[in-house]
């Protein structure tokens, strides 16, 4: 059996983030729930992760371009991971000890730095630890974290594949 192409590869991560991408905004816009700071984090790395694979997959490149791709898609993934990680804990903490809730993100972006918003999104606030779903005892942010090990499991084999086959 042979194993796919890389190009092929890269094209299945594309699409698998265009799915996740696809489900946030089904979960936004027809279930009317709205996404806290790190789900719009989660969702920014998701789309970077799905760009970098899309221009791989348009790209086809040789050996070191598929390892530079895939170095990519792996730190992309591995960055979102942690955004995962950091809303999980969020929404594990007592009520007492959730921060609370700040300024919406249009606010924010009127009034500070790139840097600023950034620093006050990874924070998180109280919106953050509300869990409107569940599946498999999994909030949204744990299946997203599963997605992100997933999608970066797929960028290290990119990068240490041993064989290459160009199609």
């Amino acid at each position: 059996m042979t194993l796919p192409s890389s190009r092929t590869i890269f094209l299945i991560v594309f699409l698998g983030c265009a799915g996740l991408i696809c489900t946030a905004l089904f979960m936004q816009y027809v279930m009317h729930w709205e996404p806290c700071p790190l789900c719009i984090l989660q969702r920014i790395m998701v789309i970077t992760t799905g760009t970098i694979a899309l221009i791989a997959a348009l790209h086809n490149p040789r050996e070191l371009g598929v390892k530079v791709y895939g170095g990519l898609v792996t730190l992309s993934a591995v960055l979102g991971g942690m955004v995962s990680i950091r809303h999980i804990y969020l929404q594990s903490l007592p009520p007492d000890q959730v921060p609370s809730c700040g300024p919406g993100l249009d606010y924010l972006m009127q009034v500070f730095s790139l840097f600023e918003v950034l620093k006050q999104l990874l924070v998180g606030d109280g919106t953050c630890a509300t869990i409107l779903f569940q599946f498999l005892g999994l909030s949204i942010p744990g299946w997203t974290l599963v997605a992100f090990i997933g999608l970066a499991a797929i960028g290290i084999y990119q990068f240490s594949r041993p064989k290459i086959s160009f199609r």
